[in-house]
């Protein structure tokens, strides 16, 4: 597909499958939930006192509110705010193929541009919504087949955050391959196993992820030169490009039942349906050992200090469905990273790599799980595939239940009119700065 076809894609008109501008909005939902639910969270609040103290709008026209917030920062500030704060609570979605996640990015760029644009449909966002998905996941995967280091999101999630805001701000095809070309530059190509190594508030790297991308807009508009993107560009990622526009992977993006890394959501999910079936509770458990693949192998072994090393965990994540029946945001941070009885659980937890898993990575994540019970029986899982994506999808009603699990903070009224605003994004005649404006006010503001 040449650059030309590309452009016509993310800037003209564009035929978006009725089931892929309903997946977009139950997307935009959750991430807007996951958002709300790190609210509180030491990495987002950093990252918003940050914005509003260096990346200001001197000129009102160029400021975007911060979600859960209230207060104003830059376009580039808030996008970048938000993406950090979605980043660091792991309960957002994402793609398999691409290693990382999409939404944690483009969701605050879609809300930091669309808040200066009160005409916006709601279908128009979801279209553009849609379409960063598409330029996302193939700029994800081309940068992945050409290089040899695995680079967090933000490497690429900026490529679909630079063609979201130029198709929403009407930019012709010249600015967007610039910004294009800025974004795949200026994106951080960091190292995701050294954060898997030494887990941190840089999580995935999509807070510079939507800085960058959304910055390369602006910069191009201003006559800022950058192009081309190598991995939209260059001849050897072009079958990656080949089926822009037919296959919809938005469709196929998995949503979290966990805010834990999504390595782990197998192992997790074996476990639980082992318990399930079998009746069996903590104390019953004498053993249990956990064949994964490699990069899930890594995961943090310990246990965790941070909120960061928790959400990097398989361990405590299993010893934490183990003696809860369930992983929530308040299991991994405050008092939930001081649980004894996690604690114990913790060492009854062995973990190796398995071959034939570590094959199927990154299309498929597979683990398998062994109990062994204190009366000596055991009990196998077979092998699992974590659950969320199109493989074993979620229900509607699921992904409604976690919404208001990680809305908790908010009164409900607030949380229901957000969720009823899934529907409302589908109606022809809403606007989204309509439904832009239920996220301003900071959580106690009822």
């Amino acid at each position: 597909m040449t650059y030309d076809e590309i452009a016509d894609f993310v800037l003209g008109p564009i035929d978006v499958p009725d089931s892929a501008l309903e997946m977009s909005a139950t997307l935009l939902l959750d991430t807007i939930g996951v958002a709300a639910g790190a609210a509180s969270m030491e990495a987002g609040r950093i990252a918003r006192d940050h914005a509003v103290r260096f990346q200001a709008a001197s000129d009102p026209s160029d400021a975007a509110t911060l979600l859960f917030d209230g207060r104003k920062a830059s376009i580039t500030g808030a996008a970048f705010a938000l993406a950090t704060q979605i980043d660091n609570l792991d309960g957002h979605d994402g793609y398999n193929p691409t290693k990382g996640h999409i939404g944690c990015a483009v969701v605050p760029a879609l809300c930091a541009f669309a808040e200066r644009m009160p005409e916006l449909s709601a279908r128009a966002a979801l279209e553009a919504f849609a379409m960063s998905y598409e330029v996302s996941a193939r700029a994800a995967i081309s940068l992945h087949a050409s290089v040899s280091d695995y680079h967090t999101s933000g490497a690429w999630n900026a490529l679909g955050v630079a063609a979201l805001g130029c198709r929403l701000r009407g930019d012709g095809p010249e600015v967007l391959r610039q910004a294009l070309g800025i974004a795949e530059y200026h994106g951080p190509r960091s190292q995701m196993m050294r954060e898997i190594a030494t887990p941190t508030m840089l999580h995935d790297g999509s807070g510079m992820g939507a800085l960058v991308g959304t910055m390369a807009v602006l910069m191009a508009e201003d006559g800022f030169t950058g192009a081309p993107a190598i991995t939209v560009e260059a001849e050897e990622v072009s079958a990656h490009w080949a089926d822009l526009g037919q296959l919809w992977t938005v469709e196929l993006n998995y949503i979290k039942p966990y805010p834990i890394c999504r390595w782990a959501h197998a192992a997790i999910d074996a476990l639980g349906g082992l318990l399930k079936a079998h009746q069996l509770g903590e104390e019953d458990i004498e053993r249990i050992d956990v064949r994964t693949f490699a990069e899930s192998a890594e995961l943090f072994a310990g246990l965790p200090e941070t909120t960061s090393q928790a959400q990097y965990s398989l361990g405590f994540a299993l010893a934490t469905r183990l003696v809860h029946g369930h992983i929530g945001p308040e299991h991994i941070s405050g008092d939930g990273l001081k649980d004894k009885a996690v604690a114990a659980a913790l060492k009854k937890i062995n973990v190796c790599e398995e071959p034939r898993h570590s094959q199927r990575f990154p299309i498929g994540r597979w683990s398998d799980v062994t109990l062994t019970l204190k009366d000596g029986r055991s009990f196998h899982s077979g092998d699992v595939h974590a659950r969320g994506g199109p493989e074993a999808p979620m229900e509607l009603a699921e992904v409604e239940a976690k919404f208001f699990n990680f809305c908790a903070a908010l009164p409900q009224a607030r949380s229901k009119a957000m969720w009823q605003a899934r529907a409302r994004l589908l109606e022809p005649e809403a606007k989204f700065l309509e439904i832009l404006s239920l996220l301003f006010d900071a959580p106690s503001v009822h």
